[in-house]
């Protein structure tokens, strides 16, 4: 990509051919990524703007991009922000890219949230805050609290605290397999490390080299934070309560549930995603 007089329409033309040269599934959707990014604006006004001209900076900084997402750099480190539930968040690469699937937390814990009035939410491994922010924003009267091992984790959660103006949103540093929280919560959710250690390898580029390990895996099975919830859950959340937790895929959900199960929680269910796959369980207190 040469410094010339480079349309838009021009700029996505041979980008899309580029990356789909380079074995990217949708070159399409990538171009217009990082065009929206460079530009400052929507999808939409992307194409309503194809005509128009890049400046020489313009396309200095989309070279650029091009060359790091061609490392396979998540697109959402390069342009430094993500969409969770209809919100843009900061994110880089000292957090866990906010996946769709981690949405179906958030309905369902709205879902559950909705007879309780002022809810008192804890999120464990809170990363971006997208988690907590969101239920900040969706449960007006409630409080948040957010805790995270990280503390350059809980730099982005405080800064999109502050730009979304999330003000029944806090953030603590904590480690959940060390500590306990003060107080009781009506729940508890939780995306926490997942992936056993011995399928790290296994992940695909974009998430292994680039992602926080720590944010990904427990560095054992994938099941120790699980049987910390399993064992302080009582302790943390109120009779009456819930945990809402994201779990893998495969068998994973159900020795997820079978933790809680052996360990006291009779009342679990797991519920799908929006792939039909079981992600979510749901533990009454």
């Amino acid at each position: 990509m040469t410094l010339k007089t480079w349309r838009i329409i021009d700029l996505i033309n041979w980008t899309e051919s580029y990356f789909k040269e380079k074995g990217f599934e949708n070159p399409r959707s990538e171009i217009e990524w990082l065009l929206r990014s460079v530009l400052d604006c929507s999808r939409m006004d992307v194409y309503l703007r194809f005509e128009e001209p890049l400046s020489k900076t313009q396309l200095a900084t989309l070279r650029a991009m091009v060359k790091r997402r061609l490392e396979r750099e998540p697109l959402q480190y390069i342009t430094g922000s993500c969409d969770f539930y209809g919100r843009e968040f900061s994110v880089n690469k000292n957090v866990l890219i906010p996946r769709p699937e981690t949405e179906r937390l958030i309905d369902i814990a709205l879902d559950k949230m909705k007879e309780i009035d002022s809810p008192n939410i804890l999120d464990v491994g809170t990363g971006s805050g997208c988690i907590a922010t969101t239920l900040g924003f969706e449960l007006s009267y409630s409080t948040i609290f957010g805790i995270d091992v990280s503390a350059d984790a809980l730099d982005i959660a405080n800064k999109n605290k502050e730009n979304l103006n999330a003000k029944n949103v806090s953030f603590k540093e904590m480690d959940i397999l060390e500590q306990v929280p003060e107080g009781q919560f009506d729940l508890l959710v939780s995306n926490p490390p997942y992936i056993p250690k011995n399928e790290m390898n296994e992940l695909m580029k974009d998430v292994q080299a680039f992602e926080p390990s720590v944010a990904l895996t427990d560095q054992k099975d994938g099941l120790t934070f699980y049987k910390r919830f399993a064992k302080i859950g009582k302790e943390v959340v109120k009779s009456g309560g819930w945990m809402i937790l994201e779990v893998g895929l495969g068998e994973h959900p159900n020795a997820v549930r079978n933790i809680f199960i052996e360990s006291g929680y009779p009342n679990t269910e797991l519920l799908k995603d929006y792939n039909d796959d079981d992600r979510v369980l749901v533990i009454s207190i």
